[in-house]
């Protein structure tokens, strides 16, 4: 087959030129706008029926992505419940001590890549029960496109599902495994994260469920706290402390649980919620499934445009709608600037 040239003239050539030139100039200038006007996310509903108003979580993980600084933002009441009614204006944000402008602004809800952390150790033996409730309330919480896999922990981690199996599996799976040995729960933070790294989803959360004791591990507290916030999942965890606590019967592991736990949720923006009394363990777990399903983003360019690699700290204001009524925040409180 032959295609036949056509020759044009100088004058053709240059109007052909100046249309492409004002066809680039007209886009670049819709895409620059897109990126500064605040944008507003549709919640769809799931299957035909409209989301439950239980929570808020990451949507994006903090990140910078061509110098727009993705800061997922969480909003609760005293009662733990999710406020999904904050406009761009009620919040604050600032980077170190200089506000920055809030450039894009968005509340979603959109399927999650999950890594569950299931403490299966001898510590948890009179509480396994729960822990298995908790996994049916959180996935009746759930998006039916969400992407999971489940770890359980005692001497070593191993993951006993995907998101391939039922819910009846995994729970079946997780009777299958009797609570006893020690606790490499680091071990097993360290392996969710790792293959969080790989999931579908850019929204990405892990969940562990624990009494928060360590006593096996190879990986130390600081490394998984590290590896935790370079990965930028966001990591809650189920607290399930003793009702009635025994300093001299328990091994520093076991008392220092709560604050471990802690520190390793706050350093990802998520939280860590006590479960004193074990029979608000399922209602916890449907808490934190809500909170997974809805949050607001923030975004802004940074005033500082110095690509030094070092980490920035963060910090965002809410209005309070009423003295009365104080809302709770979480978010990630640092981010790591790209090194030129």
């Amino acid at each position: 087959m032959f295609t036949r040239s056509v020759m044009r003239s100088p004058s053709q050539i240059s109007l052909f030129a100046l249309l492409l030139l004002f066809q680039f100039s007209t886009s670049s200038a819709a895409r620059a706008q897109s990126a500064d006007e605040a944008h507003i996310a549709t919640r769809v509903p799931v299957d035909g029926v409209a989301p439950s108003l239980g929570a808020a979580t990451r949507s994006q993980p903090m990140r910078v992505d061509v110098d727009l600084v993705m800061i997922p933002v969480i909003a609760t009441d005293p009662m733990n419940r999710p406020v999904l009614s904050l406009q761009r204006d009620d919040f604050a944000l600032y980077e170190g001590t200089s506000r920055q402008q809030i450039r894009y602004f968005s509340l979603e809800d959109a399927p999650l890549s999950i890594g569950l952390v299931l403490d299966c150790s001898a510590s948890m033996k009179n509480k396994i029960e729960y822990e298995r409730q908790a996994l049916q309330e959180f996935f009746a919480n759930a998006n039916s496109q969400d992407e999971y896999f489940a770890v359980a922990v005692s001497d070593k981690p191993r993951v006993i599902a995907t998101s391939a199996d039922s819910l009846g599996t995994l729970q079946d799976r997780l009777i299958s495994v009797p609570p006893q040995g020690h606790t490499a729960l680091f071990d097993a933070i360290y392996l969710a994260v790792a293959k969080l790294r790989t999931a579908r989803y850019q929204r990405r959360a892990l969940l562990i469920i624990s009494d928060g004791g360590d006593n096996k591990s190879r990986y130390t507290r600081g490394e998984i706290k590290k590896a935790i916030e370079e990965a930028d999942v966001l990591t809650y965890a189920i607290g399930i402390f003793d009702e009635e606590p025994i300093p001299l019967l328990k091994s520093i592991e076991e008392r220092m649980g709560r604050e471990w736990l802690s520190e390793l949720t706050d350093a990802s923006g998520g939280r860590t919620i006590a479960a004193d009394d074990r029979r608000k363990i399922p209602e916890i777990a449907g808490v934190v499934s809500r909170e997974l399903r809805s949050q607001y983003v923030l975004g802004y360019r940074s005033s500082n445009h110095a690509r030094d690699g070092k980490w920035r700290r963060v910090t965002v204001k809410v209005a309070q709608p009423a003295p009365a009524m104080r809302l709770n925040i979480h978010y990630k409180e640092r981010y790591q600037v790209p090194a030129e």
